[in-house]
C-alpha cells in the first residue's frame, strides 16, 4: 500500500520518492522560452542541446532523449542483442524488478539473474553464471549493472568493482548497459567526476526526473552507432517526441545547476538515518544509507490497522498509515521495511519532525 498526498501539500513531508519534486523557478523559465522543433524529424534544437550536453558530461559520443528510465533501459536492450539473447541482470535490479518484464516480453531477451547483498556480486560468482557453448543454452550477450543500487538501498558500486565485474563481462565478449538512473547521486557519494563511472560501458542511463528534479525524461548515451539503434527502438516504443524542446529546456536546467546540490539530499539522509538509528523497534543497517535513499525494519507484531475492505495490512503498511495522519509519506519495500528517499523538497529542519512521527507512529 502506497500512501497518496491526500492533504495539503505545504503540511506534508513526501519521502516517497526522488520522482515527487518540483520544476524550479529557472526550469519553468526555460521551459516557456524553449525553441522547439519536431524531434523525430531531429529538428528540435533544445532537445539536441540536451542530448549533447548529457554526451559530454557522461563522456560519450551521443545520446538521446526518452520519456522515461524504463523506456530508455528497453530501448538499450533492443539495441545491444537480438531476441532469443542472455541478458545477465541482478534478481533485484531495477530492469528486473520494476520494469513489467519488458527485458522477456519486448525485448525477448532471458534473464541469467545473480544475486548480492548490494546488488551485484563478486567478479567469480558473475563469471560462475556464464555457461560454455552449447547447443541447448542462449548465448549470452549483455551485462547489465545499476548505480546507484535502488532495492539494495540507494547503495553505490564503486569504480574499482565497477572495472572487475566490466572485465569479466568483456572476456565472455559480452557489452555492458548502466542503469543509472541515480548515477550523478553515486558520482557525489564516491567523490569522483561521473565520466569516471560510465568510462568503461557501453551504454548508460540517466534520469532527470528524480533528484535533479527535471518533470520528466531521462537520457540515453553510447556510442554514436548504437544511439542510432536506440533512437529506432524508441519509435517501436512509442517514443517519438515532436516539440519535445519544452520539456527537454528542464533537463538542460537540471543538468546544469541540480547535480552539484545532491550532496545536501545525502547529508539530510544521513541524519534521518542516525535518528532512526535511536529509535527503539527501528531495524537499520546505517552502514547502507549511502546516497539518499533509506531502507529500515518496522516490529512485526503489535499493528491493529486495517485496509479499506477491512483486510489485515502488512507491519510495514501499518506503520504508513500511522505515518500518512502525522504528515509523512512513505513507501513500503516489503512487508516489514519502509523505504524513505530524500530530494530537494526535504530539508534539515524537517529531520527532527521526521524522527517524531516515526516513534509516535511506533
Amino acid at each position: 500500500m502506497v500512501c497518496k498526498l491526500n492533504q495539503n501539500a505545504e503540511a506534508v513531508v513526501d519521502l516517497r520518492s526522488d520522482t515527487v519534486t518540483k520544476p524550479t523557478d529557472a526550469m519553468r523559465e526555460a521551459m516557456a522560452r524553449a525553441a522547439v522543433g519536431d524531434d523525430v524529424f531531429g529538428d528540435d534544437p533544445t532537445v539536441r542541446e540536451l542530448e549533447e550536453t548529457a554526451a559530454r558530461m557522461l563522456g560519450k559520443e551521443a545520446a538521446l532523449f526518452l520519456p522515461s528510465g524504463t523506456m530508455a533501459n528497453l530501448a538499450a536492450l533492443l539495441a545491444h542483442a537480438e531476441p532469443g539473447r542472455e541478458v545477465l541482470l541482478g534478481e533485484t535490479s531495477h530492469i528486473y524488478y520494476y520494469e513489467v518484464g519488458g527485458v522477456s516480453r519486448i525485448a525477448g531477451l532471458f534473464p541469467r539473474l545473480f544475486r548480492g547483498e548490494d546488488g551485484h556480486p563478486a567478479p567469480d560468482e558473475l563469471r560462475a553464471l556464464l555457461r560454455p557453448a552449447n547447443i541447448h543454452f542462449p548465448k549470452a550477450a549483455l551485462l547489465c549493472l545499476e548505480n546507484t543500487h535502488n532495492l539494495a538501498g540507494g547503495v553505490v558500486l564503486a569504480p574499482e568493482r565497477m572495472r572487475a565485474l566490466i572485465q569479466v563481462a568483456r572476456d565472455a565478449g559480452l557489452r555492458v548497459h548502466l542503469d543509472g538512473a541515480r548515477l550523478f547521486n553515486a558520482a557525489r557519494a564516491l567523490q569522483v567526476d561521473v565520466r569516471e563511472l560510465t568510462a568503461d560501458v557501453d551504454s548508460v542511463m540517466i534520469s532527470l526526473s528524480k533528484g535533479l528534479s527535471a518533470p520528466v525524461g531521462s537520457l540515453l548515451a553510447g556510442e554514436r552507432g548504437f544511439v542510432e539503434r536506440a533512437r529506432k527502438a524508441r519509435k517501436m516504443l512509442g517514443g517519438g517526441m515532436r516539440q519535445a524542446g519544452v520539456i527537454a529546456a528542464a533537463g538542460i536546467v537540471a543538468l546544469q545547476t541540480m547535480v552539484e546540490r545532491l550532496g545536501e539530499d545525502h547529508a539530510v539522509a544521513a541524519a534521518i538515518a542516525d535518528e532512526l538509528a535511536a529509535v527503539d523497534g527501528i531495524g537499520i543497517d546505517r552502514s547502507r544509507v549511502q546516497t539518499n535513499i533509506i531502507v529500515f525494519s518496522v516490529p512485526g507484531d503489535g499493528w491493529s490497522e486495517r485496509g479499506p475492505s477491512g483486510e489485515s495490512l502488512t507491519p510495514a503498511d501499518a506503520f504508513l498509515q500511522r505515518l500518512a495522519r502525522r504528515g509523512v509519506l512513505a513507501v513500503p519495500r516489503d512487508a516489514r521495511h519502509v523505504r524513505f528517499v530524500t530530494h530537494r523538497h526535504v530539508r534539515m529542519d524537517d529531520v527532527s519532525r521526521i524522527a517524531a512521527a516515526v516513534r509516535a507512529s511506533l
